[in-house]
């Protein structure tokens, strides 16, 4: 992985940002820190300014793992273009609507994660999280979480920081949902930004010159091809993305288009 903010790699950045393309965001860990209770997940003042900004100059998207009413609360008034939630799964257009069982999985998890302090199951309709943030005996947590999820039959699974996450094993997922939303636009290229498991599902697209895949945080295990050093500097990059259209509306001549 590279840092996309470094000198050498900001031509890779022009390029992408000088085409036609469509800007995706996670949005927990990525255009928000990642606190002890969702919650309270907050967009910085910059971090909105800048956004607010954005999307004067690009088509902009949020792939959240939230439910898409909880996304589209936090992020009204910026304008973003379309919001997506559920980990790619809300809304779903297509006529394989995904299998809806979260009322069955929310009441079996229930009778069994009962007893563990500091674990909490939320329901979003396409998908269950639950979260052991809060919980002193983590392993443990999680280990019964798991062993609780077993019963449920099959189902997809995608850890996350310190959640474990529960989908239909026919849901659509982020990569699949920004596929949909660039090939709407007719964007020739995406740029996505993301900072857990379930970004792993754009981050393994495979699109040279058309996916520039940055993660919050650099591993060595994620597929993402780039990363920024961690949650503080996704200002930093809404900044240099910013500049570069701004140059470039203002190096193309009168009657031009993108």
């Amino acid at each position: 992985m590279r840092n996309i903010l470094s000198l050498a790699n900001h031509e890779v950045l022009q390029q992408f940002a000088w085409s036609k393309v469509l800007l995706a965001f996670d949005y927990d860990g990525t255009l928000v820190p990642i606190v002890s209770k969702p919650e309270r997940a907050i967009m910085r003042h910059t971090t909105r300014r800048l956004l607010k900004e954005l999307v004067k100059f690009y088509p902009c998207m949020v792939i959240s793992g939230r439910a898409q009413l909880d996304a589209k609360q936090r992020l009204h008034g910026i304008g973003v273009h379309k919001i997506v939630g559920n980990h790619g799964a809300e809304p779903w257009h297509g006529m394989n609507r995904p299998t809806n069982k979260s009322d069955r999985w929310h009441r079996l998890l229930g009778e069994r994660l009962s007893e563990l302090r500091g674990v909490k199951i939320e329901d979003k309709g396409f998908s269950i999280a639950i979260h052991y943030r809060q919980s002193r005996e983590k392993k443990l947590a999680r280990s019964a979480i798991l062993e609780a999820v077993s019963a449920l039959g099959e189902v997809r699974l995608i850890g996350g920081n310190q959640v474990v996450n529960i989908l239909p094993l026919d849901a659509p997922h982020k990569g699949m949902a920004l596929e949909r939303e660039r090939a709407l636009l007719k964007c020739d290229t995406a740029i996505y930004v993301g900072d857990d498991e379930t970004d792993e599902d754009v981050f393994a697209l495979d699109q040279p010159g058309q996916l520039l895949t940055i993660r919050v945080g650099r591993r060595r295990s994620s597929a993402a091809a780039y990363f920024i050093e961690n949650q503080r500097r996704i200002d930093d990059l809404l900044r240099v993305l910013l500049k570069l259209r701004q140059e470039m509306d203002i190096a193309q001549p009168a009657g031009g288009s993108r």
